[in-house]
């Protein structure tokens, strides 16, 4: 078991539980967990009782604060595991999309920029 357990609700001790069984990283578990706090204390209720519209007004909620697309992805997945693992409610998370995240394309050098770097030396 992880150290997430202390004094946790029965809720967050079963989808730590689901997570174990599901052999999920500890840094991945403290993000799912992070993410389904966020929601309850968004909610001010159990995230069990939530409806899909709450659900989709939470996710409007991240976008209008600005939440960055790669933080709104890691709530996403925190939430799709609890509602689909954990509560076996996949129905409430089936509108929920993930936001796409731009990719940096890398930085191609020149050759007058990389030969400064490139010594030749002859052996002889």
């Amino acid at each position: 078991m992880t150290q997430l357990n202390k004094a946790a609700s029965p809720l967050r001790q079963r989808m730590i539980d689901n997570m174990n069984i599901h052999k999920l990283s500890p840094k991945t578990q403290i993000g799912y967990i992070r993410a389904v706090a966020k929601l309850a204390n968004y909610l001010k209720h159990s995230p069990a009782q939530t409806t899909s519209e709450e659900l989709r007004q939470f996710q409007i909620t991240l976008a209008e604060q600005g939440t960055s697309n790669i933080s709104t992805n890691a709530t996403i997945s925190g939430l799709q595991f609890l509602y689909c693992k954990t509560l076996n409610r996949p129905d409430i998370v089936h509108k929920f999309s993930t936001v796409p995240t731009p990719h940096k394309l890398p930085e191609i050098l020149c050759l007058e920029k990389v030969k400064p770097y490139c010594q030749v030396t002859e052996i002889g």
